[in-house]
C-alpha cells in the first residue's frame, strides 16, 4: 500500500503553497491596516513581508514533505496530479470531482452564514452586548479582488496544512490501533482524524478572536463550529476523492464568502 515519495509532487505542491502565501498578502494587509499604522516596525514593511514569506516557505516545505510521507502510508494523496505525472489523461477525473467539490464548498459557506446570522450573532449579542459586532461576518471586508486572491490561501495552504499534514498524521497514527486487512486505517479512524483536524482548525482561530472579544464557552463553540463544519466536508473529500477535491471545495467556499458575498 505504501507509495514511494514523489519529489515532483512535492515541488509542485510546495510551489502552490508559496503562491497561496503570497496571494493572501493584500487581503491581510487591509484587515491589519489599523494595527500596522499604530505599530513602530523595527524594519521596513516590505522587508518584514519578505522574511515572513521565506519563513512560511521553509515551514510549509517541511510540512508538505511530512504530509506526503504520511499520506503515502495510508493510501491518500493527490490522485489527479499523480496520474498526470504518469502521462495519463486526467480530464475525466477532473470532471468527476468538480461538481461535488464546488457544490459542497458553496453549501458549506451558506450554512456557515446561516448559522452565524440565525444563531451565533443573536446569542453573542445577548451575552456580550455591542462588543459581539467585532465578529460579525457582515462587517465590511476587503475588496472582492483581494478576497479572490485570499481564496487561494484557503484552498491550497490550509488544505495542505489541515488535510495533507494534520489529518494524514492522525489517520497514520490511528492505523497502528485499528486498520483494515490491506493496512489502511479503518473508516472510524479516518472519521476521527477528520474531525480532529477540523476542530484544531477552529481552535486555531481563538488567539485572534481573543483580541476582539472575551473567550466565553459560546465564543469558543462558535469558532469550532463555523470553522470546523466545512472542514469535515473537505476532509471527507480528501479521504474519498483526493486532496485536489478538498482544495476545490475550500476554494469554492472562500469564493462565495469573500468574493460573491464579500464577507
Amino acid at each position: 500500500m505504501n507509495k514511494p515519495f514523489n519529489w515532483k509532487i512535492f515541488f509542485i505542491v510546495w510551489a502552490a503553497v508559496v503562491f497561496g502565501v503570497v496571494a493572501i498578502i493584500p487581503y491581510s494587509l487591509e484587515l491589519q491596516s489599523g494595527i500596522l499604522q499604530d505599530l513602530d516596525l523595527p524594519i521596513p514593511l516590505p522587508l518584514l513581508i519578505t522574511i515572513q514569506i521565506a519563513q512560511n516557505a521553509v515551514l510549509f516545505g517541511i510540512l508538505t514533505i511530512l504530509g506526503l510521507f504520511f499520506a503515502n502510508r495510508i493510501g491518500l494523496g493527490l490522485p489527479i496530479l499523480e496520474a498526470r505525472l504518469r502521462n495519463e489523461s486526467v480530464a475525466d477525473k477532473v470532471r468527476a470531482i468538480l461538481p461535488v467539490s464546488i457544490i459542497l464548498g458553496a453549501v458549506a459557506s451558506l450554512l456557515i452564514i446561516g448559522l452565524e446570522v440565525a444563531f451565533f450573532q443573536p446569542a453573542m449579542l445577548r451575552e456580550l452586548g455591542d462588543s459581539a459586532a467585532a465578529l460579525n461576518l457582515q462587517t465590511a471586508q476587503p475588496a472582492a479582488w483581494k478576497g479572490f486572491l485570499a481564496s487561494f490561501y484557503g484552498g491550497i495552504v490550509e488544505e495542505v496544512l489541515l488535510r495533507l499534514f494534520v489529518m494524514s498524521l492522525f489517520a497514520w497514527i490511528g492505523s497502528f490501533i485499528n486498520k483494515t486487512t490491506d493496512g489502511r486505517p479503518t473508516s472510524t479512524v479516518f472519521w476521527i482524524a477528520n474531525i480532529l483536524a477540523a476542530v484544531l482548525f477552529g481552535l486555531g482561530h481563538l488567539p485572534v478572536t481573543a483580541t476582539l472579544v472575551p473567550l466565553t464557552p459560546l465564543v469558543v463553540t462558535r469558532a469550532i463550529v463555523l470553522n470546523g463544519l466545512a472542514g469535515i466536508g473537505f476532509g471527507w473529500l480528501y479521504w474519498k476523492r483526493g486532496l485536489e477535491s478538498a482544495m476545490v471545495a475550500h476554494f469554492s467556499a472562500d469564493i462565495v464568502l469573500h468574493v460573491l458575498l464579500a464577507l
